[in-house]
């Protein structure tokens, strides 16, 4: 717990038995309540190791659902158990937990209901051996993205945030793509619900064992981004209307009523 609020990490593994257990070992149980891990049908041995060092729940998918399909099954076991604060990390060591603090801290004082792990924010992305191409179409679709969706953030594709409860509650993000679009669809559906997001500098590691997608991948998801931007400026102009923007209302927490004797 967390200034009275209950914290969730939730851990998205494919393949990611080489460095699972380094992440999770980083992860701060002094606040962090809870952790959940899904395995999206890996091919290695995730979900036997994340049981045997300890993670509490572990959910795997029989068969792969994509990256987007694992954070739904994340995001709806978090409230499930009651979450307040629902942090997301890849298990793949890309992304400090040690940052876990602090993003947890902006949330549970009310400052900003979803805070971003940056990788551009100073010199982390480039110093920690983000490929070149990879770090001038980030530039770029950032650049595209800030004017379409009118918002402006220093970088919309890193995978370290955490959200509070009430953005999970009333966002559709079941509405989204399986796939790595979803992460843009969730931020677009956020700016347009008008929550607000900080962001917070965060080194990141480029190496063999960390999850990346290929050249290929890349210009599949960058097409993907302009999409959901325009359809995102349009939805804000009034021109059309998109069932990922529909937004539900929240949910209040279940409160024990004492028995009286």
């Amino acid at each position: 717990m967390f200034n009275g609020k209950k914290v969730v990490v939730v851990l998205p593994a494919y393949n990611a038995a080489q460095t699972l257990e380094k992440t999770y070992r980083e992860i701060p149980f002094d606040i962090v309540d809870d952790v959940i891990l899904c395995d999206d049908a890996s091919a290695d041995n995730t979900s036997e190791l994340a049981r045997h060092i300890g993670i509490p729940h572990v959910i795997r998918h029989e068969q792969n659902k994509g990256y987007g399909g694992n954070q739904k099954s994340l995001y709806k076991k978090a409230l499930q158990l009651d979450a307040d604060i629902v942090i997301m990390l890849h298990p793949d060591y890309q992304y400090t937990p040690k940052l876990i603090p602090s993003m947890v801290n902006i949330i549970a004082q009310d400052l900003y209901p979803v805070v971003l792990g940056s990788r551009i924010l100073g010199k982390g992305a480039l110093k920690g051996g983000m490929p070149l191409y990879k770090y001038i179409a980030n530039r770029l679709l950032t650049f595209v993205q800030n004017l379409l969706v009118n918002y402006k953030l220093s970088e919309y594709h890193t995978g370290y945030r955490a959200f509070s409860r009430q953005v999970l509650e009333t966002i559709n993000f079941e509405a989204n793509s399986d796939d790595f679009v979803f992460d843009n669809e969730m931020l677009s559906q956020i700016i347009y619900a008008g929550f607000d997001i900080a962001e917070v500098t965060c080194p990141t590691k480029y190496f063999k064992e960390a999850s990346s997608i290929n050249f290929r991948r890349s210009v599949r998801y960058g097409l993907g981004v302009l999409r959901v931007s325009f359809m995102h400026l349009l939805q804000r102009l009034g021109l059309a209307h998109f069932k990922m923007y529909q937004l539900h209302k929240p949910k209040c927490k279940q409160e024990t009523t004492p028995l009286a004797f």
